[in-house]
């Protein structure tokens, strides 16, 4: 996948000497699955421009639980790991992959160069950072207020809608990360779940029965 492929509307509003420069400063990665690309307190690493896979932006408290920001898909872009190009932007996060992937890592001190050249360009990267940061807020609020059995089921049906199947291959370990929980945790709701016919668990499996009950608790008519 081009570069040019993640700036639509953009790209041809950039010179050939500005279109070059990202060209030049753009660096092909591949990551293995569950391969950790940038980790909290790591330099300043750059745009990341998803040709192929997914990847998960997460941040680490001290205690060392994770929780789950947002998810990148092909084609979109992260700017969080190249915080240093907004001065007044201290977000510490971490980043890995969730299935073998394939990207771009584009400098950040010449994409910040082109972008001060640049309106077209300065407008869509303000434009990504508040989707993000609109992203961000949303899972704030749903920690905030939101009860924990309406947050996993939330979770379950769309990890069902991404992976296009009710059949979760998946550890209650990699829930609880997702949700900045405890493993044990995530695991009596589910067998709560499983008592309600919501959910059947085997070993290293969430096969989910009922998505409208889901639905339902998710959206607090349960």
């Amino acid at each position: 996948m081009e570069l040019s492929a993640f700036f639509p509307g953009v790209w041809d509003k950039l010179n050939d000497t500005q279109r070059r420069a990202l060209t030049a400063a753009a660096s092909p990665r591949r990551l293995a699955q569950g391969e950790l690309l940038h980790g909290a307190g790591a330099e300043c690493l750059g745009l990341l421009a998803l040709q192929r896979g997914r990847l998960r932006a997460f941040m680490l408290s001290e205690a060392g639980r994770e929780i789950t920001l947002y998810r990148l898909f092909e084609r979109d872009i992260c700017l969080f790991s190249a915080s240093c190009m907004v001065r007044s932007l201290q977000f510490d996060i971490s980043i890995e992959a969730e299935r073998d992937s394939e990207l771009l890592v584009i400098s950040p001190e010449v994409y910040r160069r082109v972008m001060e050249q640049s309106a077209p360009l300065a407008n869509y990267t303000n434009e990504l950072m508040a989707s993000r940061f609109s992203e961000v807020m949303w899972l704030v609020e749903q920690v905030l207020w939101k009860s924990f059995d309406r947050r996993l089921a939330a979770f379950l049906l769309e990890e069902a809608a991404i992976e296009g199947t009710s059949a979760l291959k998946i550890t209650h370990e990699i829930i609880a990360n997702h949700l900045g929980s405890h493993r044990e945790v995530v695991t009596r709701m589910l067998r709560y779940f499983q008592s309600e016919g919501m959910v059947r668990l085997s070993r290293g499996m969430v096969q989910l029965l009922d998505e409208e009950k889901l639905r339902r608790l998710q959206d607090g008519r349960a």
